[in-house]
């Protein structure tokens, strides 16, 4: 194990090793804000029918970026040991400048104690499940790749950006 990591706590674990949720009561609040990137690689076809809007479940993208948007907004519904936490905003944006792949982005922002970088990756990962869903009648080998947080701002750690 590398030894930068090893040195590191779980914060998710009490001393004998069982889970807890982390408590926060004491962090400062901050601004916060979380992007998520990932993308649906799909063929050329299933791309071309979604960007002249001829999937027949209807508007695709729109769909997705509701999706992504209520994923975000139940992030601590879906993975245990999050916490509850008030969004004062949520964006799910797409990049169809491919022939074979839509890019995926989602910001989160709010004011709080914790972090909003899982209400992001959230964000990306059920905008891109939704589009395969609608999708999936015509082109059931679409690929869910590369999802990750390429930036984050506020609370104790500061900022981290992703070096792409």
């Amino acid at each position: 194990m590398n030894q930068e990591i090893s040195k590191k706590e779980f914060s998710h674990l009490d001393q004998n090793g069982k889970v807890k949720m982390v408590d926060v009561s004491e962090k400062k609040i901050t601004q916060r804000t979380a992007r998520a990137a990932g993308e649906i690689k799909m063929k050329a076809e299933t791309l071309k029918m979604i960007k002249t809007g001829t999937v027949k479940k209807g508007s695709v993208l729109e769909t997705a970026r509701i999706a992504g948007i209520t994923g975000a907004k139940k992030t601590s519904d879906l993975i245990p040991m999050c916490h509850p936490l008030l969004l004062s905003s949520i964006k799910v944006d797409f990049d169809l400048n491919f022939d074979d792949k839509i890019k995926i982005t989602a910001e989160v922002k709010n004011s709080g104690q914790t972090g909003v970088e899982m209400e992001a990756l959230t964000a990306v990962n059920l905008a891109a499940l939704t589009i395969y869903d609608m999708t999936k009648a015509v082109d059931k080998s679409m690929e869910i790749n590369n999802v990750r947080l390429i930036y984050k701002a506020g609370g104790k750690s500061g900022i981290y950006e992703r070096e792409e």
